[in-house]
């Protein structure tokens, strides 16, 4: 099937501009921030002063060249038309901004939010652990009852009080020295 107008919507009655002038909002975006950042920049800065400079200099001190006497109205038009289109581009570059900031924190509170649902998890996995361990014995509760029942076996003298040297009493163990 051909691809062209649909007999079952109605045609706008103008032409709109915007219709003709189909603009990337990405591309201008960029251009935008391109212009932002170049009219940030110290160099810019130091490229209009010369400029300016040797403007007011041609015109006031060389008679011949003067395009735009004192009270230098082009000039000043030039300036006018930069701040017009400046300011707009700025504040584009700006809106962008912001809204790169805003999905970074979006971005960054729904990580700190997983983030703290798992510490939560890991916090109630270790107590459940602690209490779980609680009925259990370890290792160092292990080691003091029977560091307690050898005292008292000691005590009651059912056990040496010296513990066999390791070859004593072994099969095959050299004779000790005579």
């Amino acid at each position: 099937m051909a691809e062209g107008p649909r007999l079952d919507v109605p045609r706008s009655r103008t032409r709109s501009l915007s219709g003709f002038l189909r603009l990337n909002p990405d591309a201008v975006g960029q251009f935008a921030e391109g212009i932002a950042r170049f009219l940030g920049t110290g160099r810019f800065l130091a490229v209009q002063t010369i400029i300016v400079i040797v403007w007011i200099a041609l015109n006031v001190f060389a008679v011949t060249l003067r395009w735009d006497p004192y009270p230098f109205i082009l000039l000043n038009l030039a300036f006018s038309t930069q701040a017009a289109y400046a300011a707009p581009l700025i504040l584009l570059a700006q809106n962008r901004q912001a809204d790169r900031d805003r999905f970074a924190l979006e971005q960054d509170r729904s990580r700190d939010e997983r983030n703290l649902a798992d510490t939560e998890f890991l916090t109630r996995e270790v107590a459940a652990l602690r209490i779980a361990m609680r009925d259990q014995a370890t290792r160092d509760f292990v080691r003091s009852e029977l560091r307690d029942l050898l005292e008292e076996m000691q005590e009651r003298g059912l056990v040496l009080t010296r513990a066999p040297e390791p070859d004593e009493g072994q099969v095959g163990a050299p004779a000790p020295p005579t």
